[in-house]
């Protein structure tokens, strides 16, 4: 441990605000003697016992005289994994403004609330929310930053500090982008988009905040006028990007690939056709056609899933003329799915909504199933899972919020709870070593006030936090209009 190490800390600990260093420093380092509490990285001790347990008595973490401390957090959280019906409390805990933390009286997370009916001074009582999709990757590669989203389609850029949970509105972003945005997988500052009028993808440093363009598929697809980007998907690697084309979600036709290397490359799920700068081109040989509601990329870039045409997610393996249905039934597709590198993560929807299995995109018949003997189910209700915590073998947690459409909707009443995980945030083992489901938070979110109420979330890349969109049982306001009630973002801590 270096002296300037040893300032650091115990300047952090007497008070100081740390310098840039503090949160790694925090990380690496644990007091031996004092226990420290699961709020703070430090124990409330006085100044001298305190300074000289930090500098004198710590030792690294990951040196040969380890701490015993269980380090609690990903991969192996320390959170409930019990099976116990948790009825929601009588009322739902009081929030503060934005930027304020609580505790979730159930599972002990700490759960920080990002936006408020003030967030946006232009439009008050405007309603924010996390991606439409659980699949996207709303946080950089540190867990330093994150985007969120507001009704009006606007992206909202925040800093976070993942050892307080303390959270900084950096403002809208003013970039020509429609549709989601994700972050890079290695650059913790880039940003990828596909711009609005005219689409080309995009990047964008939230350092410097320069906009470049990366690539125009008018220079490879004669896109019609009126077709636009549903979104952008991109590999680990920042090597391969999708889109997708056409005039409206679930009427759109073209599914669009660029390689930083080898150029571009497209599916027309209308006509069959591949074409493109590199690989194999022609007609499919399956006679499907369909349009599109979304597609991702696996993080190895090698697949992409298609979602629509109503009978289960299409797979095409992008450097052949491979394009696969994985049916709803037969092959069990059903339910919500994510990608990891090379595989897929589901829940069939046989018997439970969460009986999740895994299977390797090469091989969409091999399924493994995550979780024993489901628990009893009484009344039906889904899920969204998110899995951008992952490496390349797959096997780091996927985590998921669940909701019921049936939950009552009058102000601050209970949400429906009949068994486990449900109205839930949780996260489930995929190493194949057990059969786990972590509890950490409920979510508060009745799902009645529209397609934004549903509490969708998307997992940091590091596995420590989820960011998720809730009404908060109808505790947050009437939206601008008056007809539903608003929503906010927070972050659950996974510990």
């Amino acid at each position: 441990m270096t002296p300037a190490e040893k300032q650091i800390i115990a300047l952090d600990v007497a008070g100081s605000s740390g310098g840039p260093n503090r949160s790694h420093v925090a990380s690496r380092y644990r007091c031996q003697t004092y226990r420290c509490s699961r709020l703070s990285p430090w124990p409330r001790l006085d100044r001298p016992a305190l300074l000289l347990c930090v500098v004198l008595l710590v030792r690294p973490i990951n040196g040969a005289a380890q701490s015993s401390v269980k380090t609690c957090g990903p991969p192996s959280y320390c959170a409930r994994t019990d099976r116990r019906v948790e009825p929601y409390p009588a009322a739902p805990p009081a929030l503060g403004p934005a930027g304020s933390i609580i505790t979730d009286p159930t599972f002990g997370s700490r759960i920080a609330r990002v936006t408020d009916g003030a967030t946006d001074a232009r439009h008050s009582g405007a309603s924010f929310n996390a991606s439409a999709s659980a699949e996207q990757n709303t946080w950089n590669t540190d867990s330093t930053r994150f985007i969120i989203g507001e009704r009006s389609g606007g992206i909202w850029l925040y800093d976070f500090n993942p050892i307080s949970m303390t959270i900084r509105k950096t403002g809208k972003l003013k970039v020509p982008w429609r549709g989601t945005a994700q972050f890079s997988y290695r650059q913790r500052n880039l940003l990828y988009a596909v711009s609005a009028r005219n689409p080309v993808f995009q990047e964008y440093d939230t350092a410097s905040e320069r906009l470049t363009t990366v690539h125009n598929p008018s220079s490879c697809f004669a896109l019609q006028p009126s077709d636009w980007s549903a979104g952008i998907s991109v590999s680990a690697d920042d090597s391969r990007m999708i889109s997708v084309f056409g005039p409206q979600q679930d009427r759109n036709y073209l599914l669009y690939v660029y390689d930083r290397r080898l150029g571009c490359r497209w599916y027309n799920t209308q006509t069959g056709e591949i074409g493109g700068q590199w690989g194999p081109k022609g007609r499919i040989t399956d006679s499907r056609r369909f349009t599109i509601h979304d597609a991702h990329i696996s993080k190895s870039g090698e697949f992409v899933e298609i979602s629509g045409g109503g009978k289960g997610p299409t797979f095409w393996q992008l450097d052949t003329m491979n394009v696969t249905l994985c049916a709803n039934k037969a092959d069990h597709c059903l339910g919500h799915h994510a990608m990891g590198y090379s595989h897929l993560l589901n829940s069939p929807n046989r018997v439970h909504p969460l009986e999740f299995v895994v299977r390797p995109l090469n091989n969409l018949s091999a399924i493994k199933p995550l979780l024993g003997p489901m628990p009893p189910l009484i009344g039906w209700y889904d899920y969204h899972v998110s899995w951008n915590y992952a490496n390349s073998q797959d096997d780091t947690p996927a985590c998921f919020s669940t909701y019921r459409p049936g939950n009552p909707n009058s102000p601050g009443t209970p949400l429906l709870v009949n068994g486990p995980w449900e109205n839930e945030i949780d996260c489930v083992e995929t190493d194949g070593k057990g059969s786990t489901v972590w509890r950490f938070a409920h979510t508060y979110s009745t799902a009645r006030n529209g397609f934004w109420s549903t509490p969708r979330g998307n997992v940091s890349q590091d596995g420590r936090f989820f960011m998720f969109t809730s009404d908060w049982q109808d505790q947050l306001g009437l939206g601008p209009k008056g007809k539903q009630y608003r929503t906010d973002v927070f972050i659950v801590e996974l510990r």
